[in-house]
């Protein structure tokens, strides 16, 4: 007869295994009914049915750590499958990837300049006509300016001689060349100075201040006009805005092609209709701006073919919308004056940088982070000797590494 202890092991085992079939009832009571009873190993630290020392549990719960135990059957103890994982082969040495190096900011110069400089007509001039011939002066402008009445004007007339007096010259410097002189005496003043732009020189002949560049008429409203329209935007969205500015102000079908605006049409136009060619708000504020300067006469051609580059420099930096390097851009490619250098362009910087011996791909962020090639007065001293021709010196200087200057590859 069973022991009243063996008959409750036997109801609290049959109670666990209830849901099993008959075979493994009868094992479990014969299980019960022997003198040895069999070891329950599991995981857990609670007390097992077993009648082993604590010290048999942890060294038996050690050696079947990958596995779970379950209460055996038929003396046996029977285990679940050791959980499969799959193998990690360690990388040795792996390299770490170097973060991409900061680039820097874009100069505008290409997008914008061909903008800026573009004509407002070529006059009759085609390659088997010679450009006209007249005075010109590195510090006054050389471009043919046109008047928002449609008229030509030049600061020295053709037939004015070379040896006039500034009271026949209306005041203005001396001229020292011809449009047709003018780009050799600079060209060889650059040489005399640096012989190392000898090659520069010949591989990239210079069009923009050639007899056929100066014959070149500019709008100068028109020119201002579209370098705001063109800051911060791409080239091609720059012209689409453009187009359709200029065709607010004609009807389709009656001119080709069509004319720019003058200041006045633009200073009398609602700024909601100006925003419909694409503009933001703030641009047309500024282009109109710009209108209301030339239509009271604040600005006007005679003083922007007469005034010196400082002056033209004070007054239009006073007009919201232009910034210093879009008037040194204007004053350069579209009035074509010769001693302008813009110490703040990135291309300037960088090939003057080059040209000097400099490791440009060290570059140099001081001033809150700003990017920075060379300094301003390390610039200004090197470039001094190029007077009165640094504009021409700012040319070749972007081509010395062809910094993103292909749009002036047609100049």
């Amino acid at each position: 007869m069973l022991s009243r202890g063996l008959f409750k092991m036997t109801v609290r085992r049959s109670t666990r295994i209830a849901s099993g079939s008959s075979t493994t009832a009868a094992a479990a009571d014969a299980a019960a009914a022997s003198e040895k009873p069999t070891k329950v190993v599991t995981t857990s630290r609670k007390r097992s049915l077993s009648t082993g020392s604590p010290q048999t549990q942890t060294k038996t719960n050690k050696k079947t750590k990958s596995s779970q135990d379950v209460p055996a059957v038929n003396g046996e103890s029977v285990q679940s499958a050791p959980e499969f994982k799959v193998p990690v082969t360690p990388v040795k040495n792996a390299r770490r990837v170097p973060a991409k190096a900061k680039q820097p900011p874009l100069t505008p110069t290409p997008s914008l300049i061909s903008v800026i400089r573009a004509p407002y007509s070529s006059g009759d001039i085609d390659d088997a006509t010679p450009p006209p011939e007249r005075p010109v002066e590195p510090h006054v402008t050389n471009a043919a300016l046109v008047t928002p009445g449609g008229t030509q004007q030049v600061a020295y007339s053709s037939d004015l001689p070379p040896d006039s007096t500034p009271s026949r010259t209306g005041g203005l410097p001396r001229p020292t060349a011809t449009t047709n002189t003018l780009l050799d005496q600079a060209c060889a003043h650059l040489v005399s100075v640096e012989p190392r732009l000898g090659p520069v020189i010949e591989k990239h002949p210079c069009h923009v201040f050639s007899a056929r560049g100066l014959a070149e008429q500019i709008d100068p409203f028109r020119s201002l006009a579209s370098g705001i329209m063109g800051q911060q935007v791409s080239g091609a969205a720059a012209k689409s805005i453009k187009n359709k500015f200029i065709a607010l102000f004609n009807e389709e079908g009656t001119e080709h092609p069509p004319k720019f605006p003058t200041p006045a049409q633009v200073a009398a136009t609602d700024l909601a209709r100006l925003r419909l060619a694409g503009l933001s708000q703030r641009k047309a504020e500024y282009i109109q701006g710009l209108a209301e300067k030339f239509t009271t006469r604040e600005l006007t051609t005679d003083m922007l073919m007469k005034a010196t580059d400082e002056e033209v420099m004070e007054r239009l930096i006073a007009v919201r919308g232009l910034g210093r390097w879009s008037v040194e851009m204007f004053a350069c490619f579209g009035l074509k004056r010769l001693d302008i250098l813009s110490t703040g362009d990135l291309g300037v910087q960088r090939g003057m940088a080059a040209f000097y011996g400099k490791d440009v791909k060290k570059l140099k962020a001081k001033g809150g982070g700003k990017w920075k090639y060379m300094s301003e007065q390390d610039m200004l001293d090197k470039s001094a000797p190029f007077a009165p021709y640094r504009s021409l010196f700012m040319w070749y200087m972007w081509r010395v590494e062809d910094v993103d200057v292909e749009v002036m590859s047609t100049m």
